[in-house]
């Protein structure tokens, strides 16, 4: 009887501004890799199907859901996680304004609000509203998050 083996890879990832070198098995998932080989779990594992947007990691500067991200994809590409964001005018809004209830959507939610801010400094309500809509809180907390991007882009402008 013979066994067939699924191959590995070792990759090379950017992640949070650091070179990470990584062995994955084709059918990986970037979020998959960065909780259990990197020890990132700030990206969570909500739906695993790409509706709720807790895994949201930053691809080379833009929003993706990495349950949806094969680990291969991102071999020599820059990832940024939550855990990226420390001392970002985000990161602080979020803080000060109770952009958060229980917990588990907040860090998709802050990497999302972060990209959104990179693109659109003075995005208008009506964006941030529309560029939010793939990420998800069950908790309804979403007026304190509208709160901490109204916040952060004050933050940013120095206001």
């Amino acid at each position: 009887m013979s066994k067939t083996y699924c191959s590995e890879s070792v990759i090379e990832i950017k992640v949070n501004g650091d070179i990470r070198r990584v062995v994955v098995r084709p059918s990986e998932t970037l979020l998959r890799v960065l909780r259990e080989k990197l020890g990132l779990t700030g990206p969570k594992p909500g739906c695993e199907n790409g509706d709720c947007g807790a895994c949201t990691v930053l691809l080379d500067g833009l929003p993706v859901k990495s349950c949806l991200i094969l680990a291969v994809e991102a071999a020599g590409r820059d990832v940024i996680t939550v855990e990226g964001l420390k001392n970002t005018a985000i990161q602080q809004a979020f803080q000060e304004e109770g952009g958060f209830q229980c917990g588990y959507c907040t860090s998709g939610f802050l990497v999302n609000a972060y990209a959104l801010l990179e693109k659109h400094p003075e995005a208008e309500e009506t964006t941030a509203r529309e560029w939010l809509e793939s990420n998800l809180c069950r908790c309804t907390g979403y007026e304190g998050i509208n709160r901490s991007i109204i916040k952060a882009k004050k933050i940013k402008s120095g206001n």
